[in-house]
């Protein structure tokens, strides 16, 4: 299936969108998703913190360009205009809440600060959407954090035959 995985890379930013700063996570993570997956990006975007913005983009994305995966960068933290984890549920069927927790535990970490993550994960159709945080830095640690269950995690909402065979259990000593 890897080979037919296709993502998009949508940078929450008002400063981008305007052109007063430099977009750096969204081509950082386009390298990580090519390099450590093999995936190409369809679609990629600069939208400003406005939610009814943000949900149009994620849901022609999800319907009309029929991607498989969807990562937001920016938006998910405590400033009143982040508002990319409301855009996110207000577009989602169904929540991924370990994904999100998943982020945030290995973030704690590194930072106190990633309490402050509002990040939300989800599925829309047989599209997984994924918040990261807007810096690159952050961005980077977060979609290590899920590099290793994104292959399954888009095998099972494809559907595909035999993905759920692929679930593999330690076992306890």
């Amino acid at each position: 299936m890897s080979e037919d995985v296709r993502v998009g890379i949508l940078t929450v930013s008002d400063r981008a969108h305007r052109g007063e700063y430099e977009d750096r996570s969204g081509p950082l993570l386009r390298r990580l998703i090519a390099d450590r997956l093999g995936w190409p990006v369809a679609e990629e975007g600069v939208v400003p913190d406005e939610q009814a913005q943000i949900e149009r983009e994620l849901i022609r994305w999800a319907d009309e360009a029929g991607l498989d995966l969807i990562l937001t960068t920016g938006g998910t933290g405590f400033a009143p205009r982040d508002v990319t984890p409301e855009a996110t549920r207000a577009v989602i069927e169904r929540e991924a809440p370990g994904l999100a927790e998943a982020m945030r535990a290995a973030s704690l970490r590194v930072t106190p600060h990633a309490m402050l993550s509002r990040a939300v994960c989800g599925i829309r159709g047989r599209t997984l959407i994924v918040n990261l945080p807007g810096s690159p830095k952050a961005a980077r640690e977060n979609l290590e954090v899920l590099i290793p269950v994104l292959p399954h995690a888009l095998e099972l909402l494809a559907g595909s035959p035999g993905s759920e065979a692929g679930h593999q259990y330690r076992q306890q000593a």
